[in-house]
């Protein structure tokens, strides 16, 4: 689940699920997360969900938003950008835990281009799942119910199993450290999965189960 950290100074001052369709921020009381400061907003931003990314809107704020120093209207969220409104800052995050290694996160816009272009409609039959066979996660069962699904660690490896109408696609996001497949190492070109394939990533072993 996506969240944020809201700071002052460096110091935590809570944190913040992003579990609606909407979460605004601003200076008045009926906002989702009040930020008592002379400048913010009444109603300064909104936080959107699109799909399975997050959004920043600045809602024509008197002192604006800013990401990562610079001022913006409206983008999409990245894990680890810093959002400033006042005097106050935002770190957003969207890493996850995942049932194999310690972070599943959200495909970053940069990487998205690797990723097949998926159709939204599925087949009602079609279910996948990668269950991790070595390691001390082993016996445990990731279900691939999203569009995309990404695992790994963020700086190590990090690969995408990507969901289509008929079939699952494996391909390498980032990291030194490949995803092998078969004993194949997968590039950034989408690799089809069958049932019973064999995937090492990072020294754990997993096997991609199709029903």
């Amino acid at each position: 689940m996506p969240k944020v950290i809201l700071l002052l100074d460096g110091v935590v001052i809570k944190e913040f699920d992003l579990i609606k369709e909407r979460t605004t921020l601003g200076r008045r009381p009926y906002n989702d997360i009040v930020i008592e400061n002379l400048a913010v907003s009444g109603e300064h931003a909104a936080l959107i969900m699109v799909g399975q990314q997050v959004v920043i809107e600045d809602l024509n704020s008197t002192n604006g938003t800013y990401v990562n120093g610079k001022v913006t209207k409206k983008q999409a969220l990245q894990h680890a950008d810093i959002i400033e409104i006042g005097k106050f800052k935002l770190k957003f995050e969207s890493v996850m835990p995942n049932a194999d290694f310690e972070r599943t996160m959200v495909i970053r816009p940069h990487t998205q281009q690797h990723a097949p272009s998926a159709s939204p409609v599925y087949s009602s039959e079609m279910r996948g799942s990668i269950k991790v066979i070595s390691g001390a996660a082993t016996g445990r069962e990731l279900p691939l119910t999203k569009v995309v699904t990404t695992f790994g660690k963020p700086g190590v490896a990090v690969a995408a199993i990507t969901r289509r109408t008929h079939q699952f696609l494996v391909h390498h996001v980032e990291g030194d450290d490949v995803p092998f497949l078969n004993g194949v190492a997968v590039g950034t070109e989408p690799v089809v999965l069958k049932h019973g394939d064999q995937i090492v990533m990072a020294g754990t072993q997993m096997q991609f189960l199709q029903s």
